[in-house]
């Protein structure tokens, strides 16, 4: 589903999608209370969520969306201003990138957050995870999250901590995809995360690392 003010932008963005197999746009929205309900309505795989938009803004209809679980938000914008990364990103999206993409790596960002990877603009990544770390974007009570993994799910936590993909997990650690996922759903669930970045903070900050 797409959430965009503008028009023009939602048509381009359609065409760029729509063009590639296998992915289907089932609505769109103006703005985020609209997308909220359509969410709500059709539950799309994917959201592809503006930030500023009238009314309610890109971020709290990302919270609304997650927080019902309703879809996965990757967050669609011209700014990279650092308040936008952190406010959607805290807000549960799985993603951020710039309207600048190009059409198959916008492809590509959908299909990977359809199979439950993060995608971050390399323009912003590092000073984003920074900039997280900084303002202590952090997950609900880390200490005793982390203490109810289990030693796969600590290894499984580690990869994220390095930015790895379920895929990239399954080949380091020699088990299925669909394994992984599930190992995935489970650190997420147990360490309160509502993203694969902020449990990949948590690593980080917590010093969970590969051996």
């Amino acid at each position: 589903m797409l959430a965009d003010d503008h028009g023009a932008i939602r048509a381009g963005l359609r065409l760029m999608l729509e063009s590639a197999d296998g992915i289907t746009v089932v609505g769109e929205a103006s703005d985020g209370a609209v997308a909220v309900a359509n969410a709500r309505a059709l539950r799309p795989d994917v959201v592809l969520m503006d930030i500023r938009m009238p009314g309610m803004d890109g971020i709290e209809a990302t919270r609304a969306i997650v927080s019902e679980g309703l879809a996965d938000v990757l967050a669609l914008t011209t700014f990279d201003l650092d308040e936008y990364v952190r406010g959607v990103l805290a807000a549960g999206a799985v993603g951020f990138l710039l309207k600048t993409v190009g059409a198959a790596e916008l492809v590509d960002a959908v299909r990977r957050v359809a199979a439950g990877d993060g995608v971050l603009a390399p323009e912003v990544t590092r000073r984003l995870l920074a900039d997280l770390v900084a303002a202590q974007v952090r997950p609900r009570a880390p200490t005793a999250g982390l203490d109810e993994l289990t030693p796969r799910e600590r290894d499984v936590l580690a990869c994220l901590g390095a930015g790895m993909s379920n895929a990239e997990i399954g080949r380091a650690l020699d088990i299925t995809e669909a394994t992984t996922k599930t190992h995935v759903t489970r650190v997420l669930a147990k360490l309160g995360c509502d993203s694969r970045l902020q449990a990949a903070l948590l690593a980080v900050d917590a010093g969970v690392v590969r051996d």
